[in-house]
């Protein structure tokens, strides 16, 4: 086993990818007998989009599981990581690979969500307060002016400045972990592109329409 140990940060972060393939969108809404996510609305397979359907518990379950998938690949590292070696550059790509393995699922021909339920379980178990603070962002933004969109950009815009301000307050940033995030975040933008200029246009759908 110990030949091993210097393959386990790829064989952590291998495994991080194939947990953030599991596009929990798809996989409830079947379960549960609804139509394919990417078959209606924006097409994403989301919480977001599956809320169109009208069923409210098939949103709910895939954001949780969505956020838990990404908690889960961080957290399992930062609790057993030091055990095997694996320091917090790890815990950095270990995030990175659950984000980009909702974004291009490899169970689902690479065509998967936009990401935001998985980048805020990545951040909650970086810190919990992190994770407080980028989803309380997105509840105020979204509260105030009814487009999801608009609060996962701000909250992914946000992310890796509330990181590096509160260095020596709530946590020691680290450099790794510091770039996994700002990386998220501009994935997260990227992603959320044709929704930017649909808001520029005012014709962006807002929370609730089905």
């Amino acid at each position: 086993m110990d030949a091993l140990i210097p393959f386990y940060p790829a064989l952590a972060t291998v495994a991080a990818y194939l947990l953030g393939s599991l596009s929990f969108a798809v996989i409830v809404s079947s379960a549960m007998g609804l139509n394919d996510p990417r078959s209606y609305g924006s097409k994403n397979p989301g919480a977001t989009n599956v809320l169109r359907s009208g069923n409210k518990l098939a949103a709910v379950l895939t954001l949780v599981l969505d956020a838990f998938k990404g908690w889960l690949a961080v957290a399992l590292v930062q609790t057993w990581g030091g055990s095997l070696g694996l320091e917090a550059g790890s815990v950095a790509l270990v995030g990175l690979a659950a984000f980009l393995g909702h974004l291009y699922p490899v169970f689902f021909r690479f065509a998967g969500g936009k990401g935001v339920a998985t980048a805020l379980g990545v951040v909650l178990a970086v810190n919990p307060v992190l994770g407080l603070a980028t989803g309380l962002t997105w509840l105020l933004i979204a509260y105030f002016f009814r487009y999801s969109s608009l609060a996962a950009l701000v909250s992914a815009v946000f992310v890796p400045v509330y990181y590096l301000m509160a260095d020596g307050v709530f946590w020691r940033a680290d450099n790794g972990i510091a770039l996994s995030l700002v990386i998220i975040s501009g994935l997260l933008v990227w992603r959320h592109a044709e929704n930017l200029s649909r808001l520029v246009k005012g014709t962006e759908s807002k929370i609730g329409k089905k």
